[in-house]
């Protein structure tokens, strides 16, 4: 079958569906303090939709697909959806984006499912640093759901570290150490000020360079690790058994143009970028009785409005309405 391809030439590989906006933690940068008002069941997307769309998306070349939130763990049935998509040919890749909170009573069953591997946000390794980013007391519980998912042999197991000037910046090299002697691989990502956290000004942006010299002051020369998919540039500290990946998003211009994903939210838009408010709603003609042509044809329209580039870096004022004015737990990071 013809590969998806968008206007610039970028062949669509990695799906993220966001299969609930519901999560059981309140970070900081993600929701307001007091919370939202959560999407009504009914205006979720049900499985069997995102099914539809994986099995014309997966023939169609996209070969990895990573569930997100919300907590993807807080949805009932999950083990089922992901043995489902894993049962779709031509898939390479499933993974899950969690906070890990859940993982230690979910692990077995995702891994029976035929799970991947997993990406657990942990933007501290301090108690109480954790307790005011998340607005929750369950750093134990994170630590324990990641020991759970290298017991269960996920691989690989990634960390997602938001860098934060002022809050995290010291934990740099703590984080990175982790990577030394277990096999995770450690990711720092650059804050991108959309959603609740376009209140964070440049200043509290710490750029991938600036990341890469704190880590190599202690560590010494990283070693690049080949790696030709994805937006992280990935190194090893010599001698490490895991790996520390590094993600410009903000600071480094070539960061789109490889960009080979696009989003399905929980409310059944297509979103072919993170930054930006375009998108094709799939559920309500779904819902209306499209057929598999007619969703193929939106799958495609929605491919076709994925622009060149987000647009924004570091130095540069966000234009208001231009980037992404949606949270993150609607779209799935």
């Amino acid at each position: 079958m013809t590969p998806l391809i968008d206007t610039h030439k970028r062949q669509i590989r990695y799906m993220r569906i966001s299969i609930t906006d519901r999560c059981n933690f309140r970070c900081r940068y993600c929701m307001p303090s007091g919370g939202i008002e959560w999407l009504p069941h009914e205006e979720i997307m049900r499985y069997e939709e995102y099914l539809r769309i994986l099995k014309i998306s997966i023939p169609r070349g996209v070969e990895k697909v990573r569930i997100t939130g919300g907590e993807p763990l807080v949805r009932k049935g999950l083990a089922e959806f992901i043995e489902a998509v894993k049962g779709i040919d031509g898939l390479k890749e499933l993974s899950l984006t969690t906070n890990g909170f859940l993982l230690p009573l979910h692990a077995a069953d995702l891994k029976r499912a035929g799970l991947d591997r997993v990406n657990i946000s942990l933007d501290t390794l301090d108690r109480d640093k954790f307790s005011y980013i998340t607005r929750v007391n369950a750093f134990d519980q994170v630590m324990e759901g990641i020991m759970t998912a290298l017991e269960y042999e996920f691989s690989p197991v990634k960390i997602n570290v938001v860098a934060i000037r002022g809050f995290n910046d010291d934990e740099i090299n703590a984080f990175a150490a982790l990577t030394v002697n277990s096999p995770v691989e450690v990711r720092f990502i650059e804050l991108m000020p959309m959603g609740c956290a376009s209140r964070y000004a440049d200043r509290e942006i710490i750029s991938s360079n600036e990341i890469m010299r704190i880590i190599e002051d202690r560590h010494g020369t990283m070693i690049p690790v080949e790696y030709t998919q994805g937006p992280a540039r990935v190194f090893r500290i010599e001698g490490s058994r895991g790996k520390i990946g590094i993600i410009g998003a903000m600071s480094e211009h070539s960061f789109c143009s490889t960009c080979n994903r696009i989003r399905i939210t929980a409310e059944g838009s297509l979103r072919p970028c993170l930054f930006c408010d375009d998108h094709i709603d799939l559920l309500t003609p779904m819902r209306q009785g499209i057929s598999e042509a007619e969703l193929e044809k939106l799958i495609e329209e929605g491919v076709m409005l994925k622009q060149r580039s987000h647009g924004m870096c570091i130095g540069q004022h966000i234009i208001p309405n231009q980037g992404c004015s949606a949270l993150m737990n609607t779209i799935g990071g």
